[in-house]
């Protein structure tokens, strides 16, 4: 199985710890960020294969990051798939996600075989 390095960002840390112990099984390298902040240093010094991010988090929520991701890749090249993940799931919460540029969205509790299901769609090759 080829390993895929991850950047959860994420605030709870219910949330982290459910995600982290269900990607690990599956091989995936996983990094945390607390909030957008943190991603964007992340994603400074490190290049990831898929970013899963929060919508909903204090300091910077998962939208402005994303549309700091998109705006960094503009200027440097390159493009990291980022995977929305939030409890709101209305068609309009999905839109906003794909217009800031993710590139998929999906509902909270995190659901392993629903994220393997959007790699697939996604053509994120882990296996």
């Amino acid at each position: 199985m080829k390993e895929l390095s991850l950047l959860l960002v994420e605030d709870n840390l219910l949330n982290q710890k459910l995600i982290f112990l269900n990607l690990t099984r599956y091989g995936f390298s996983i990094d945390v960020a607390n909030n957008g902040v943190e991603a964007l240093d992340k994603v400074s010094d490190k290049n990831y294969d898929l970013i899963l991010m929060d919508l909903m988090m204090p300091v910077m929520d998962g939208f402005e990051a994303t549309r700091l991701i998109r705006t960094r890749e503009k200027s440097l090249g390159g493009h990291t798939p980022i995977i929305g993940l939030t409890a709101n799931t209305f068609d309009a919460d999905r839109e906003k996600c794909l217009e800031i540029g993710m590139d998929e969205f999906m509902s909270k509790p995190f659901d392993v075989e629903v994220f393997l299901a959007i790699l697939k769609i996604l053509n994120i090759d882990f296996d």
